[in-house]
């Protein structure tokens, strides 16, 4: 009696164990495929603000005017990490025009129309891009991974690298730049306030001048070409 009373509870605790080890698996595998869901959602809704502004592109605001800061040297030595993971400094781009975008991936509106419009000023210079490097530095390092940056800017365009690194590192480059940024309330879900300039230094890390985020691309192309000595693009070209 005593022997069968075991066997009855030795199966039954087997069973227990079967079906608890079953639901952790089940709980397992439908959190990895809703994390998934959500990752994809996040990304499509990325790429439809994207879509959306490659449209409002085509029309180009009237009378467009760069602006250049009124005071103080802008620009200056950093140490931050690109979008690969490595560790850059501003002397690994010597030697290239640069357009510098602060800004973060989950900005709703300012930070893509400035990207669209760095992305289309690269297609307009066609073979002359290669003499400009364009760098898009977060102002929210706390969620912009390194590879949330490489993913956000290659939906704009795959030259512009991002650049990440520690809040300390953001900080400073924010300082060299007159950078003005604000996270707002919040642990995960929140904006972040800050200046949109893009700023076009030349090859020395000197300041050529700076555009609004909603700058036409012909008038940033046209802008680069000038800094390295060539006539503006034909009108066609808009």
């Amino acid at each position: 009696m005593i022997f069968h009373r075991k066997r009855m509870f030795s199966k039954k605790g087997k069973f227990l164990a079967r079906w608890g080890i079953s639901h952790f698996v089940m709980a397992l595998i439908i959190g990895v495929l809703l994390a998934g869901w959500l990752w994809m959602w996040e990304s499509r809704k990325a790429e439809e603000r994207v879509e959306a502004l490659q449209q409002e592109s085509m029309v180009t605001p009237a009378n467009p005017v760069p602006r250049t800061p009124l005071t103080g040297k802008i620009g200056g030595p950093f140490t931050l990490t690109d979008q690969d993971g490595k560790l850059v400094s501003n002397t690994d781009f010597s030697g290239k025009y640069l357009l510098v975008y602060f800004g973060y991936t989950m900005c709703p509106d300012m930070c893509p129309t400035g990207l669209q419009s760095i992305a289309r000023s690269l297609d307009m210079l066609k073979s002359e891009a290669g003499k400009v490097q364009p760098l898009f530095i977060t102002v929210d390092p706390a969620r912009d991974t390194s590879a949330r940056l490489k993913y956000y800017d290659a939906l704009f365009n795959p030259k512009i690298i991002g650049l990440t690194g520690t809040a300390e590192q953001i900080a400073a480059v924010a300082k060299e730049y007159q950078v003005y940024y604000k996270k707002g309330e919040g642990d995960q879900d929140y904006v972040v306030d800050h200046s949109a300039l893009i700023y076009l230094m030349d090859p020395k890390g000197n300041l050529v001048t700076t555009f609004d985020e909603q700058a036409p691309p012909k008038t940033i192309a046209d802008a680069l070409r000038k800094a390295w000595g060539e006539p503006p693009l034909p009108e066609s070209q808009k």
